[in-house]
């Protein structure tokens, strides 16, 4: 299964755009968010992206708490399960402690994918390229002995986008 993961969009609803449609067309079947969505309009862009997804509020989005039923919106740190490996959402790196397989969060606008003592580790980095000139998303592909970690780098105005592939192999659950 193919997870993509987004964090920190802020105001650039066309930053996000450009990472959801990128990750659906790479064949995204599910879109994490990892909090920090400000904008309504990105919510919008989720729903109507045809892929499921969950979106985690930030430190930025007590606003959005009105459109808490309408989108799928939910407070940190959200426990769910998506082919069959346990996953932890969140915006703040409060809760990184591994009681999950996998645990996505936000808010330090740097991406970072680490593997330690079989949990995956992943912080898609800043869409809205505010502390830096590039926008970051990631891909998250799930497998029965490991896990694909594809990070998206876009430079502000520039049509091509770099990938950064990473892969770890699980160890068998007992």
């Amino acid at each position: 299964m193919k997870i993509g993961i987004i964090s920190d969009t802020h105001r650039k609803v066309k930053k996000a755009a450009r990472a959801i449609d990128t990750l659906i067309k790479d064949g995204a079947e599910v879109i994490l968010h990892a909090g920090d969505i400000v904008e309504l309009d990105i919510l919008k862009l989720l729903k109507d992206s045809g892929v499921k997804y969950i979106a985690v509020y930030g430190n930025n989005d007590a606003h959005l708490a009105e459109y808490h039923s309408e989108y799928h919106l939910v407070q940190e740190p959200y426990y769910f399960r998506l082919a069959n490996t346990n996953f932890k959402l969140m915006h703040l790196p409060f809760y990184l402690i591994p009681d999950a397989d996998v645990i996505i969060y936000g808010h330090t606008h740097k991406s970072s994918v680490e593997f330690m003592n079989n949990t995956l580790f992943i912080n898609s980095g800043e869409v809205c390229a505010r502390n830096k000139p590039i926008s970051e998303w990631a891909m998250l592909e799930v497998k029965e002995s490991e896990f694909i970690v594809t990070l998206y780098t876009r430079t502000n105005k520039s049509d091509s986008i770099e990938k950064q592939e990473f892969n770890f192999k699980r160890e068998e659950n007992e």
